[in-house]
C-alpha cells in the first residue's frame, strides 16, 4: 500500500469521528427520545394488554356459543335410515328427528310402498330446550349419528365433547312402534334450572291416501287421549282448533287407514291443538298442528320417555300395543266404529265374527255376504215380530176403515183416535208392536254402517268388478266433474238404491192401510225419494258398504216374501177373534196413552169454552 493511499484512509477516519461528534445528540434531545421511546413501549404493551382482553372475550364468546350449540348450526344434511319387517323410517341430521314412515306391508294408489310421511309433506317436530342466556331449537340445529344399527341409532346434539343431548331410536322388531327417549349429558349448568320440562311442536300435512278425498276426508281427524283415559278428537269439517286442560297420553294424527301418533310415557301437558282442510288439493287432506310440554330436569339423569306409533289403524294389531307396550294406550279407539252403543255391538258381535270368517281364507266379498246372512239370521226373530204386527193391523183394516168413516172430520180426529186405540186393545194388538222389534235391530244395522268403512281389511280387496271394497267402484265413469255426483257412479250404489226403491214399493204393497192415513200420501212420496238421495249422498262411498247394503235389502225383500207367503191372513184374523173372547188386562202404556188423550181432549174443551 503506497503513502498516498494511507494518508486517504486516514482523513476519511478523521471525517468519519468528527461528523458522528458533531452530529451526535445533546442531552435534551437523548431525553426526549427517551421519553418517546417509553411512550412508544406503553402504547405497545396497551395494545398488547387490549388484544389479549379481545381474545380472552372472544373466547368467552365462543364458549358461550357452544353452550348454545353455536357449533350445530352449521352442518350437513342426512337421513339415517332403520328398518325392520313392517316399518322403514328415516331420521334427518338436521332437527334429529323423523323425517320419513314408509309402511313395507301396505302399498299406495300406484301400488308402491305406502309412505305414510315424508320431508315434502311438512312434516316437522321441534324440541325447544330453555337455556339460561337462550332457548335452544333443535330444528334448526344439526345431530350426529352415533351408535347406529338396523333398528336403532342415537342422534347427538354436540355442545361440546362433554357436553351434548341425545336421541335415542329404537325400531322394535315385528312392530309400527318406534322408542324415542331424550337424555342429556352434562348440561345442567347450560340449560334453566328453572324450567323443568322441554316444549314440543309438532306438525304434519296429511296426505290423501285412498281414492276418494271425499269420504277419506270425513274419516281424517286429529285424536287424543288424556291420562284419565277420555278419547276426543277434532271434528273432521271445517278449520278446528282447542286448548286441553287435563293431560294427554298420545295424540294422532289419523288418516281412514293410517295413523301417525305421538305417545308420551308421562303425559305431556299444556296441549294445544290444530286442524286446518286443504280445499281442492289432490295431494293433501289437511294440515296438523300440535304443540305441548314435557316435564324433564336434565340435572337428575333421567330420560325424557316417548314412543311413536306409524302403523295401520287395524283394531287388532292396535289392541295388541297395550301389551305389546305395558301401556293402556287404547290405540284401538282410533278405529272409527260408531257412538258407544253401536261400538259395542261391533267390539263384541261384529269383530269376532269378522275375523273367525276372515280365518277361513275366503275372499272379503263373500265374507261381507256370510256376514250379512248371519246378521238377518241374527234379527230374524225381530224382523218377524215387526211382519206379525203389520200382518195384524192389515187384518183390523175393515175395522179401522168403518172407525174411519165414522169420524171423516178434523175436528173429530182425537174420538177416532181414541176408538182405534180400543180396538187395539179389543184385540190384543200393540201399536208399537212393530216399532220395537224394529228398534232393537237398528243398533245391528247401524254398527255395520260403521264398521265396513273402518276395516282395512277391506282395503284393496277385489270383488267382482270393484278392484277396492274400501273404495268406490267407478264401472261407470266421465272425465268432466259434475256437481253433487262427481265423475262416476258407483255401481254397487246404484244396485243398492235400486233394490231399496223396490223394497219401498214391497213394504207399500203389504202395508195399504198406511197409505189412507193423514199425511202418508207425502210419506209414500218420501219413501221413494230416499233410495234416489242415496245415489248422490252414497256415491264415493266404500263399494263394500254399498254392496252389504244392497245384500242386506235384498235379503229383506226375500224374507218378507217369504213370510207374506207362508203366513195366513185368515189364521191371523183366527187369531185375533180368539184374543177378542179373551178377558183383557190393558198395559201401563196403553193407560199412559188414553191418560194423555184424555187430557189433551179436556184441554181443547176448556180452549173452546173461552
Amino acid at each position: 500500500m503506497d503513502k498516498n493511499t494511507i494518508i486517504g484512509f486516514v482523513l476519511i477516519a478523521l471525517v468519519l469521528i468528527g461528523f458522528s461528534w458533531f452530529s451526535r445528540p445533546s442531552e435534551e434531545q437523548l431525553a426526549e427520545y427517551k421519553r418517546y421511546n417509553d411512550s412508544i413501549t406503553a402504547v405497545q404493551q396497551q395494545a398488547a394488554l387490549e388484544a389479549e382482553e379481545k381474545m380472552a372475550s372472544f373466547k368467552e364468546s365462543i364458549a358461550d356459543s357452544a353452550s348454545l350449540f353455536f357449533m350445530a348450526s352449521k352442518g350437513e344434511e342426512k337421513k339415517v335410515t332403520l328398518k325392520n319387517n313392517l316399518l322403514s323410517i328415516d331420521i334427518n341430521t338436521l332437527g334429529g328427528t323423523l323425517s320419513n314412515a314408509t309402511l313395507l306391508e301396505y302399498k299406495d294408489q300406484e301400488k308402491k310402498d305406502l309412505v305414510l310421511f315424508d320431508k315434502s309433506d311438512m312434516s316437522a317436530m321441534a324440541f325447544i330446550f330453555h337455556g339460561a342466556t337462550k332457548d335452544i331449537a333443535t330444528n334448526e340445529l344439526y345431530f350426529s349419528p352415533v351408535a347406529v344399527t338396523d333398528s336403532s341409532a342415537t342422534m347427538r346434539l354436540y355442545a361440546d365433547n362433554d357436553r351434548y343431548i341425545d336421541f335415542n331410536y329404537t325400531l322394535r322388531n315385528n312392530s309400527y312402534i318406534v322408542d324415542f327417549d331424550i337424555e342429556c349429558h352434562n348440561m345442567a349448568d347450560i340449560l334453566s334450572a328453572s324450567n323443568k320440562f322441554i316444549d314440543i311442536r309438532w306438525e304434519q300435512n296429511v296426505r290423501q291416501l285412498e281414492r276418494s278425498a271425499k269420504f277419506e276426508n270425513t274419516r281424517c281427524e286429529l285424536s287424543y287421549k288424556t291420562a284419565e283415559g277420555d278419547y276426543d278428537y277434532l271434528s273432521a269439517a271445517g278449520n278446528k282448533q282447542e286448548e286441553i286442560e287435563d293431560k294427554v297420553q298420545w295424540i294422532a294424527y289419523k288418516n281412514q287407514f293410517f295413523s301417525s301418533v305421538f305417545i308420551a310415557k308421562n303425559n305431556f301437558s299444556n296441549v294445544e291443538v290444530a286442524s286446518d282442510m286443504f280445499n281442492n288439493n289432490s295431494r293433501y287432506l289437511k294440515n296438523m298442528r300440535s304443540s305441548m310440554r314435557l316435564e324433564y330436569n336434565p340435572a337428575n339423569g333421567n330420560t325424557a320417555g316417548m314412543m311413536f306409533y306409524l302403523g295401520p289403524n287395524h283394531y287388532k294389531t292396535m289392541q295388541d300395543m297395550n301389551e305389546f307396550t305395558g301401556m293402556d294406550l287404547e290405540l284401538e279407539k282410533l278405529v272409527s266404529l260408531g257412538w258407544v252403543l253401536f261400538r259395542w255391538v261391533n267390539k263384541l258381535f261384529t269383530l269376532p265374527l269378522f275375523y273367525w270368517l276372515s280365518n277361513w281364507g275366503l275372499s272379503m266379498g263373500v265374507i261381507l255376504l256370510i256376514m250379512t246372512i248371519i246378521v238377518k239370521l241374527v234379527i230374524l226373530p225381530f224382523t218377524y215380530k215387526n211382519f206379525m204386527s203389520t200382518a195384524k193391523m192389515k187384518a183390523l183394516k175393515p175395522e179401522i176403515d168403518k172407525i174411519n168413516a165414522k169420524y171423516p172430520n178434523p175436528e173429530d180426529a182425537m174420538r177416532k183416535q181414541q176408538e182405534t186405540m180400543a180396538l187395539y186393545s179389543q184385540y190384543g194388538v200393540s201399536p208399537m208392536g212393530g216399532c220395537l222389534p224394529m228398534l232393537l235391530q237398528m243398533p245391528v244395522l247401524f254398527a255395520l254402517f260403521m264398521f265396513v268403512p273402518s276395516a282395512i281389511e277391506l282395503r284393496q280387496q277385489s270383488f267382482l268388478w270393484a278392484d277396492d271394497l274400501s273404495a268406490y267402484d267407478d264401472l261407470i265413469s266421465w272425465g268432466v266433474n259434475i256437481p253433487f255426483i262427481g265423475n262416476h257412479i258407483s255401481l254397487f250404489c246404484l244396485l243398492m238404491s235400486a233394490t231399496n226403491i223396490l223394497n219401498t214399493w214391497f213394504m207399500q204393497k203389504t202395508q195399504p192401510q198406511m197409505q189412507q192415513q193423514e199425511g202418508m200420501q207425502f210419506m209414500k212420496w218420501f219413501m221413494y225419494l230416499m233410495p234416489i238421495m242415496f245415489i248422490f249422498i252414497l256415491n264415493d262411498y266404500p263399494s263394500g258398504l254399498n254392496y252389504y247394503y244392497f245384500l242386506s235389502t235384498l235379503f229383506s225383500i226375500a224374507i218378507n216374501y217369504a213370510m207374506m207367503k207362508f203366513i195366513n191372513p185368515a189364521k191371523v184374523r183366527a187369531q185375533l177373534e180368539e184374543n177378542l173372547k179373551k178377558p183383557k188386562k190393558q198395559s201401563a202404556f196403553m193407560a199412559r196413552l188414553e191418560e194423555m188423550q184424555r187430557a189433551q181432549e179436556e184441554m181443547i174443551k176448556n180452549q173452546k169454552k173461552r
